[in-house]
């Protein structure tokens, strides 16, 4: 019998997440059955969706995780035991759910996908390669759809997916620029993800921001792709040009707030530029993967799309790597190492 190692929620967060919210358990798995295979961890991946399932009050596209329960999520697992065929034991497998932040599982084959190592470090398919890779080539090219010459905005572009979306960006000709919190990701954006400028958001109110983007983009910006929602979006609605297009990723800066967050002021902008602006979850685009991955797995493997990760190692860091997330202390995907 194989005993797992589980982070599981205590209690929903208000505010904030902090780290006495979570508790490690140690649990006595069973064997796998018929279309299931046992697989150990050895990468879990940490995202600010995360953060929307502690809300069990909100309705959304997700349920709310469980509590005292393991928290479910992205995972990079080897097979140790299969009771199915296509997963043998050693084989790499990645799965969006099912296997989560635990040392163990048991968990079905259809939730399992292999991964080849030869094209990338296995955590890769945690970022670059995986959920957060596909969320930024499918709100780029499939919402956005650029044209060469314009200018993208990325808000939370050192994050996992804002950093890809830069460099996809730049792939497709476009004049980039980028916003991230600190001086070491707004230089990392513009020595290694290309973007022609980045800029802080955190000394700035939507007046003084609308001033740097127009000076940074003096013919307007053309398309948006919004991680973090509040002021920034008011901003880029001043500078948006005619028939521009926003696509809706995440809000980060609303996920742990305690009231209703104020609305832009400037939304009228919408109509009298004709902006197109689309909400989109990553699932719609699933059956796209393979397109995505032909079209991104190249570059990675090239040099030419660099994906940098923060790694948090061993199970019980988990939390911290959570809490972290939400104070901007990553450049490129959260993860955490589990095991070899």
């Amino acid at each position: 019998m194989t005993t797992a190692r589980e982070i599981h929620l205590t209690r929903y967060p208000e505010g904030k997440p902090t780290l006495d919210i979570f508790e490690t358990v140690e649990r006595d798995l069973p064997a796998p059955k018929e279309g299931e295979v046992l697989a150990e961890t050895l990468y879990l991946s940490v995202d600010p969706y995360m953060r929307g399932r502690m809300r069990p009050d909100v309705k959304s596209y997700i349920p709310p995780f469980a509590l005292d329960e393991p928290l479910d999520g992205g995972a990079v697992g080897r097979v140790l035991e299969s009771k199915v065929d296509g997963f043998a034991p050693g084989d790499l497998v990645v799965a969006q759910g099912g296997l989560g932040w635990r040392s163990h599982g048991v968990v079905p084959a259809g939730a399992l996908r292999k991964i080849d190592p030869s094209l990338a470090p296995p955590s890769a398919f945690l970022g670059v390669l995986g959920m957060p890779g596909l969320t930024a080539w499918a709100g780029l090219t499939q919402l956005i759809r650029p044209k060469a010459g314009e200018t993208l905005y990325v808000s939370g572009a050192a994050g996992a997916v804002g950093s890809l979306v830069c460099q996809l960006g730049k792939q497709k000709g476009l004049r980039v620029i980028g916003s991230a919190g600190t001086k070491e990701k707004r230089d990392w954006l513009v020595r290694e993800a290309r973007c022609d400028a980045a800029v802080g958001y955190k000394e700035h109110d939507a007046a003084s921001l609308t001033t740097a983007l127009r000076d940074l983009a003096p013919k307007g910006i053309d398309g948006y792709f919004e991680n973090v929602g509040g002021m920034q979006l008011e901003a880029v609605l001043n500078c948006i040009n005619d028939r521009g297009r926003i696509a809706l990723c995440g809000l980060i800066s609303q996920y742990n707030a305690t009231e209703a967050p104020a609305g832009p002021s400037n939304f009228a902008n919408l109509l009298t530029r004709q902006v197109l602006m689309e909400g989109f979850i990553v699932t719609r685009f699933m059956d796209r993967t393979e397109e995505f991955l032909s079209e991104v797995a190249p570059l990675v493997a090239a040099g030419r799309v660099k994906h940098e990760e923060t790694v948090y190692e061993g199970l019980d860091r988990a939390p911290a790597a959570f809490v972290g997330l939400f104070e901007g202390t990553n450049t490129g995907k959260m993860v955490v190492k589990v095991a070899e």
